[in-house]
C-alpha cells in the first residue's frame, strides 16, 4: 500500500512538472531563445543598481564555533535552494548575499551557474532564477528533502526531478511566488519570493552538509587572490583584510547583489570529476555532470590564507567532510561559504 502511494505521488509530481513548464537547457545561450515564461510585460522594476558600498557581514546565526556539523534526523527542517543565472545579462543578482551556501558549477558552453542555499534567513526576492541540472539532484540529497526553486528543465530530466527526494517549485506552482522583473530581458528576469515557498527560515539545523565552523587549522599559505577558470567564465576571490571577507568577481567584474559586493567568509575550491551527462541544451551542447559524491583534493580560503585539504562524501545522503592531510576536521570561518566546483586534472 505504501509503495503504491509513493509511486502515485512520484507520478503525480512528474506529471505536474511536465505540465507546468518544459524548458530546454539554454544556460546563458542568449536571450533570443523563446519560451512561454519569457513574457515580462507589466512586471515591477526589481534589480538594484550596483554601488561601491563596502561589503557587510551577514547578520545570521549559523553553527556555533567548534560545534559538530548538524546531523539530519527525520524531523530536521530542510533549506531552500534556488538555481541562479550567472551570465552577464543576469547580473547583478538579487538576494545572493543572504545565502548560507553558494555553489558554483560549470554548465553548457563552459559557462557558470549558481545554486544558493537558504536556511538561516530568507531574503524578500532571489534571482534571476534559471533551470535545473541532473547533478543538482545528487548535490541536494545531503539536505534531506529541500525545496528547489528553478525555472524549468530539459523535458527528459523532469521525470528524474519528479522522483527525487525534494520539493520542486516552478513558476505556476504557488500563486505569486515567481514573477518577471522589468530591468532585465527574458529569460534573465525571472525572480522568486522565498516567503511564498517557505513560512519561515528553517534555521541552521537545515544545513546538514557536514560543514564545521570555528578556529582556523594550523598552517596555510598567505593568499591575496585566487581565480578559478571554466572554459568561458571565471571566478576571482580577493581578500579584503579590513572586512575579513573574500570579494567575489565574476568574469573579472565585481559580483554585486542588492547594491552590495558579495563577500563570503570562506571559499572552497573543490576538485571534482566533471563528465558528460545524458542531456543536451537546445543548441546541442552537452550538459556537464558534476560528481559531488566521492573524494579528492580541495583548497579552503579563509582569513587571508589558503589551506590544502581533502574532501570526502561517501554517499549522496551524507554531507562532505573536509580534513587536513593528517585527517583532522577543517573549520570554516563564520559567515557565507562559497563552494566552487573545479574540474580535477
Amino acid at each position: 500500500m505504501g509503495h503504491r502511494a509513493r509511486t502515485r505521488r512520484a507520478t503525480t509530481t512528474t506529471a505536474l512538472l511536465a505540465a507546468t513548464v518544459t524548458v530546454t537547457l539554454a544556460a546563458g545561450c542568449g536571450a533570443g531563445s523563446h519560451n512561454p515564461l519569457d513574457d515580462n510585460r507589466g512586471q515591477p522594476s526589481l534589480t538594484p543598481a550596483a554601488t561601491s558600498k563596502a561589503p557587510q557581514t551577514p547578520q545570521v546565526t549559523r553553527t556555533p564555533p567548534n560545534s559538530p556539523a548538524p546531523q539530519r534526523h527525520a524531523d530536521t527542517p530542510a533549506p531552500l535552494a534556488v538555481k541562479i543565472d550567472n551570465v552577464r545579462a543576469a547580473r547583478p543578482q538579487t538576494g545572493l548575499q543572504a545565502a548560507d551556501i553558494v555553489y558554483a558549477e560549470q554548465v553548457e558552453g563552459g559557462l557558470s551557474r549558481l545554486m544558493a542555499v537558504y536556511a538561516t534567513t530568507l531574503p524578500k526576492v532571489v534571482g534571476p532564477v534559471r533551470s535545473a541540472r541532473e547533478s543538482d539532484l545528487e548535490l541536494l540529497r545531503q539536505y534531506g528533502r529541500p525545496t528547489l526553486a528553478f525555472s524549468g528543465a530539459q523535458h527528459r530530466l523532469l521525470p528524474l526531478i519528479g522522483k527525487a527526494p525534494l520539493r520542486a517549485e516552478l513558476p505556476g506552482n504557488v500563486s505569486g511566488a515567481f514573477f518577471r522583473g522589468a530591468e532585465k530581458v527574458a529569460p534573465h528576469n525571472l525572480f522568486v519570493r522565498p516567503a511564498r515557498l517557505l513560512p519561515s527560515a528553517p534555521t541552521s539545523a537545515a544545513l546538514t552538509n557536514g560543514f564545521r565552523f570555528g578556529a582556523a587549522p594550523d598552517g596555510g599559505t598567505p593568499q591575496a587572490s585566487r581565480t578559478v577558470r571554466y572554459p568561458t567564465s571565471s571566478f576571482t576571490f580577493d581578500w579584503d583584510a579590513q572586512h575579513g571577507r573574500w570579494l567575489v568577481s565574476t568574469d573579472a567584474t565585481p559580483t554585486m547583489s542588492d547594491g552590495e559586493r558579495v563577500a563570503p567568509a570562506t571559499v572552497v575550491v573543490q576538485y571534482v570529476k566533471v563528465r558528460s551527462s545524458r542531456f543536451h541544451d537546445f543548441l546541442g551542447n552537452n550538459t556537464p555532470y558534476t560528481e559531488t559524491v566521492g573524494s579528492g583534493a580541495a583548497e579552503v580560503l579563509r582569513d587571508g590564507r589558503a589551506f590544502d585539504v581533502r574532501w570526502k562524501r561517501a554517499k549522496a545522503t551524507g554531507g562532505t567532510d573536509f580534513t587536513t592531510r593528517d585527517g583532522k576536521p577543517v573549520n570554516f570561518a563564520e559567515g557565507q561559504v562559497w563552494v566552487v566546483f573545479a574540474e580535477t586534472s
